[in-house]
């Protein structure tokens, strides 16, 4: 990882951090709505699928470890195996999903975009579901609807702006640099004629 490449990532690894401050508490759940999954997200058009897992592991990391990072400003490994710990930890497979679909993109179109980041939201939902349910001792059905259903329209907003804004970043801060060519006698597939 180079060091232009670390910065990155401790600077999205921060955003997420700041973000998942932005938390709401709703009274039918146990689960908070928070602005973490647009760092999340943004984590994974910015930085590719190995460095954005570094990321959120990172974010993980330190707030198992205590630091007041996690919604409402917890901290501590309990959060990681609470009631909402499984989005957590659906974060780490969803971003790299993401990432590596994103990362040979220099400037990702919004369809494109946003297919990689309900990817990495289909992993957040599945972790955070499972959990839910094994936690609180939901049924299927009721994890469903106390864990996915009120967030969904958030959600599909929080795509919406990270695909958007992080296209544009990702273009601005992208070298404009060709791609290198196939060696001659090569086609794109690699193979020799």
């Amino acid at each position: 990882m180079s060091l232009s490449e670390l910065s990155r990532s401790g600077l999205l690894t921060a955003l997420i951090a700041v973000l998942a401050r932005l938390s709401i508490p709703l009274p039918f759940s146990p689960v908070p709505v928070t602005g973490q999954l647009i760092g999340v997200l943004l984590a994974g058009v910015l930085l590719g699928g190995k460095n954005s897992f570094f990321a959120v592991l990172s974010y993980l990391m330190l707030g198992a470890a205590g630091a007041p990072l996690f919604s409402y400003g917890l901290g501590g490994p309990g959060i990681l195996f609470g009631p909402s710990g499984g989005y957590l930890w659906g974060f780490l497979p969803g971003v790299f999903i993401c990432g590596k679909l994103l990362e040979n993109e220099r400037a990702p179109r919004f369809p494109r975009t946003a297919a990689a980041m309900l990817g990495c939201l289909g992993c957040t939902y599945l972790g955070g579901t499972v959990q839910l349910a094994l936690v609180m001792g939901f049924g299927a059905a009721e994890a469903v609807l106390a864990g996915v259903l009120p967030f969904l329209p958030a959600d599909l907003l929080k795509i919406a702006f990270a695909a958007t804004v992080g296209a544009r970043l990702k273009k601005s801060i992208t070298p404009n640099v060709p791609l290198p060519s196939p060696p001659a006698g090569q086609s794109t597939g690699g193979k020799l004629r």
